[in-house]
């Protein structure tokens, strides 16, 4: 790291030992912590890099931060610029200095990563040139907003040395089960090309509210997505009023598979990929996901609450039917938990970061199997959606 530093700072870090990670660093075992079931990160010093947009060109270093990235506050991004902890170009700049387009801006921060609730991410298949897995629900498949290391793929390259790895296809973080990675960009074309070509078929279980009905039911609405909001609306075309339709066509196929007069099994297959198809197309029919709380309506929050509390369960592979090879009883709490305090950091000295409030549970909603041209991969049931 270029900068100039007094003496008092220099033997800080000297004494933490600080070594900033980049992307290029991969995940090694030994960063991870388990405590009460859940599976934390090491909080480890990092760089973020980015390139100044040419909206931030002509703002100042700090009320460029302060106004972009509001998850601390402004004075710390006065003394992480004061200290060198937010450079540019590698040089410490004064806190009026006046950003430019395109100049590198570094922000070294001591990250803290949340939990998430499986220990392990079982193998289900390897082949030469593919691993299949069995996604818990909430580990995010690849880095992405505060996940870096405990992800699918992180996890893999860390317990397994499986790298690189090449997701074919998506599975929202709180989503579990199959998830097929190609172990060369050549194979992940390959599958690509078949699922932009609609050859794959797909299906899922889900766990949904009420008696859903015994025939096979088609919805057939398109569904569009606000990124701000984060979740999708059904929207029904009426081209006779002159109505724009802003949403995508997405259609999805549902079979009950079984009912306990409160709840209902249900296979879904989507016919099309929209985000958070399958979804807001039960939630359409009148039966979402029985712990779906994006998509529960008010009256049916109400009239469900006590079935949802009473059948609340960890939706991890440690609480499902997992291949006994790779059964999660391995992992027990970790002895060994400290981990460096970071006196800048504002997350420290708690492990997990601000904001998290420990209460998150995976959606009944399981990926089966994925199905293509001469091919066939599969993934067990969970527990809460075999049949009684």
């Amino acid at each position: 790291m270029k900068r100039k530093r007094g003496e008092k700072e220099e033997a800080a870090e000297k004494k933490m030992e600080i070594v900033w990670q980049t992307p290029a660093n991969p995940p090694e075992k030994h960063d991870y912590i388990f405590r009460d079931g859940r599976r934390h990160v090491r909080p480890y010093h990092f760089e973020f890099i980015s390139h100044v947009k040419n909206r931030w060109a002509g703002k100042t270093i700090v009320d460029l931060f302060a106004e972009e990235f509001k998850g601390r506050p402004y004075d710390y991004y006065v003394s992480a610029v004061k200290c060198g902890r937010i450079q540019v170009d590698g040089e410490m700049v004064p806190v009026s200095y006046i950003v430019k387009s395109s100049q590198k801006i570094s922000h070294f921060v001591h990250r803290h990563e949340p939990p998430v609730m499986a220990w392990d991410v079982p193998i289900l298949d390897k082949e030469d040139d593919v691993v299949t897995v069995w996604k818990p629900a909430t580990v995010p498949v690849h880095p992405c907003g505060q996940y870096r290391k405990n992800t699918v793929v992180g996890v893999l390259q860390a317990e397994h040395g499986l790298a690189p790895l090449f997701p074919v296809h998506r599975l929202d973080r709180l989503v579990s089960g199959l998830l097929i990675l190609a172990r060369n960009a050549t194979r992940a074309d390959l599958f690509r090309q078949e699922i932009e070509a609609g050859k794959v078929q797909k299906q899922y279980v889900a766990k949904v509210i009420g008696v859903f009905p015994e025939d096979e039911q088609i919805v057939d609405v398109n569904v569009n997505y606000n990124a701000r909001e984060g979740r999708s609306t059904v929207e029904v075309g009426n081209s006779c009023d002159g109505s724009p339709i802003k949403g995508k066509t997405a259609c999805t196929k549902f079979t009950r598979i079984g009912t306990n007069g409160i709840h209902s099994i249900v296979l879904c297959k989507p016919i099309t990929g929209r985000t958070h198809q399958i979804r807001v197309h039960l939630q359409y029919t009148g039966h979402p996901i029985a712990n779906d709380i994006l998509y529960l309506s008010e009256n049916v929050t109400n009239r469900s609450s006590e079935g949802v509390n009473a059948d609340r369960a960890a939706h991890s592979p440690n609480n499902c039917l997992v291949p006994e090879n790779n059964s999660s009883d391995k992992y027990e709490d970790s002895t060994e938990e400290d981990f460096d305090i970071d006196p800048m950091c504002t997350n420290c000295p708690n492990l997990v970061p601000k904001g998290y409030d420990g209460h998150e549970e995976g959606l009944w909603l399981h990926c089966v199997q994925y199905s293509g041209s001469g091919w066939v991969y599969q993934c067990p049931y969970p527990d809460w959606a075999v049949p009684t």
